[in-house]
Formats: C-alpha cells, structure tokens, sequence
C-alpha cells in the first residue's frame, strides 16, 4: 500500500468494457510529511475520493481484489480516503 494524492481524473472513451462507468484518477505517490515522491499513477477509485484528498493505494493482484474490480484489467485501485496521519517523530 502506498500514500498518495489526487491530483486529476483521466477520461477515455475507449477502454476495455470491464472498466466502463469507474472513474480514473491520477494519483501521485506522497511521504508521510506530504511531500511529493516522483512519479504518477492512474488507479481506479473504489471509494468516492475527491480532488487533493490523500488516499490508500494498492497495486497489484491487490488492487484485483478491491470491492468491484473482480476480473477487471487494474493495476491500481484506491482502497481508503485518510483522514489523519499520526506518525510519532
């Protein structure tokens, strides 16, 4: 699992038909101070998460698993909305 923030959505009109009526987001991998680490992901949200809200991200057969993504070519599925970080120093 891995931290990360919304940052946009990716519309397609053409895509596999398993992934029709679920909204891709792009996601970017964060530290636990917010900060950003490098690069982008596009997952598939399962839990209603909004713009800027930091969020849970799996990969993977992981991600396969996630409530309503049985069989569907996913490589990334957010799996939780974080409401706080309590991260002792």
């Amino acid at each position: 699992m891995i931290i990360a923030r919304i940052l946009g959505t990716v519309v397609s009109t053409q895509k596999d038909e398993r992934l029709h009526g679920k909204k891709l987001l792009i996601v970017k991998p964060i530290n636990l101070d917010g900060t950003d680490q490098s690069g982008y992901v596009v997952s598939v949200d399962t839990v209603g998460a909004g713009f800027h809200e930091k969020v849970i991200v799996v990969s993977g057969s992981s991600a396969r698993l996630a409530e309503g993504n049985k069989d569907c070519p996913v490589d990334s599925a957010i799996i939780g909305v974080i409401d706080e970080i309590d991260f002792p120093a």
